[in-house]
């Protein structure tokens, strides 16, 4: 076994998609702290500057002297605590919908609910860049899966019309690589039109998108009757952990009943549901903080017009500067960071091959100065041949 483990890694450094990690010793913020250097971070999901937030510490500390660390079995055995039970009802109000359920990840709700509503053998129809979290709840329920071109109505449309049997049809709200919107009310008429069920992952949308952060579908003003399953994630823009499926009664209690994930894992810790009760309530009321946001997403893609950069199909936090090799991409990656900006390079398998790119992601923590920083690096650096 190891010889060929050793030659797989061996296999993985050579083609430049070999992976590692790296000790963080600060919070999440506009900077941090690496191999004790401090730099500009542009590589983090928390979009709205929420992750150290010390309202949610305090909220977390004070649950933690109530509800201790652990949850200490499952929602269904005697793991649901009073916050969680709390945090769904605040979840189902923030979307509009009339319930929702807590899963421990964003990867084990998107496993739970295709899992779950899809029968074996029946058609499961996905966006070509969906999350691999859709992608594997397919396959864990032995569907067929079946997968049509990127935010592409039209080609959807072509698979349910060819689809034997009622169809489960799933997408990202914002894709995650490239941070473009996909096409929901488009989407949405399309399933209806074929009686399909439509699962919307929102987990880059909630918090970010939308009347007060409620996401891509309000962002669209699509209700539960025309995307009747909303899965969103807590550990991004809300900045703790977790993740949650909203929809109706009927949804909530079969997915309680039948959904694995679910059934057979200890609940989070009671003081994240507190903590995300705190980071809801701040989303919700502090605009300020998507205002922000949008102007520092619009001055990036200025800087990177005048620069001569293609331009992301993306108006999202999200902005990817393609590079093509994987090559090409750690080493414009490595470049930045020695100047002291922190861009992670995104190779296959996460992306198609000949895609890598710099992955830049922006916040509400960071300055209009620390944008113009990323610029005038990425003008310093200057193009990176592809390999």
């Amino acid at each position: 076994m190891n010889a060929r483990l050793r030659a797989f890694l061996r296999r993985q450094r050579e083609a430049g998609l070999y992976r590692s990690r790296r000790v963080v010793d600060s919070p999440q913020g506009r900077e941090i702290t690496i191999d004790g250097r401090r730099l500009l971070n542009f590589c983090s999901n928390d979009y709205l500057g929420l992750a150290a937030d010390p309202r949610l510490a305090a909220a977390a500390r004070g649950a933690l002297d109530t509800w201790g660390t652990g949850a200490g079995a499952a929602h269904l055995v005697n793991g649901h605590f009073r916050p969680h039970h709390e945090l769904e009802e605040a979840l189902a109000a923030f979307t509009g919908r009339q319930r929702a359920l807590l899963f421990s990840t964003g990867y084990m709700a998107n496993l739970a609910v295709i899992a779950a509503l899809a029968e074996r053998g029946s058609p499961v129809l996905e966006d070509r860049l969906n999350h691999a979290s859709l992608l594997d709840g397919g396959l864990l329920a032995g569907a067929r899966l079946r997968r049509y071109p990127h935010a592409d109505p039209a080609g959807l449309e072509r698979l349910l019309e060819r689809a034997d049997g009622p169809a489960l049809v799933a997408t990202d709200g914002v894709f995650s690589m490239d941070g473009d919107l996909a096409p929901l009310p488009e989407l949405a008429e399309v399933c209806a039109r074929h009686d399909a069920v439509l699962v919307a992952d929102d987990a880059h949308g909630i918090g970010v998108l939308g009347a007060g952060g409620a996401g891509s579908l309000a962002h669209f003003g699509l209700d539960a009757q025309r995307v009747p399953v909303l899965v969103g994630t807590l550990g991004k823009a809300l900045g703790t952990a977790g993740a949650f499926v909203a929809g109706d009664e009927d949804l909530v209690e079969y997915l309680v009943q039948r959904a694995r994930p679910y059934i057979y894992t200890t609940a989070q810790p009671p003081a994240i549901a507190a903590a995300t009760l705190e980071s809801l309530a701040i989303a919700r009321e502090e605009d300020w903080r998507r205002e922000h946001l949008d102007g520092l997403v619009a001055r990036f893609r200025r800087g990177l017009a005048s620069l001569g950069w293609p331009l992301p199909a993306s108006g999202s936090p999200i902005q990817p500067l393609r590079v093509g090799g994987s090559g090409a991409a750690v080493t414009l990656s490595r470049e930045l960071e020695r100047r002291g900006c922190l861009v992670t390079a995104i190779r296959p398998p996460t992306v198609p091959r000949g895609t890598a790119r710099l992955r830049v992601t922006l916040t509400a923590a960071h300055r209009e100065t620390d944008v113009d920083v990323l610029l005038e690096t990425l003008a310093s650096v200057g193009p990176v041949a592809e390999n």
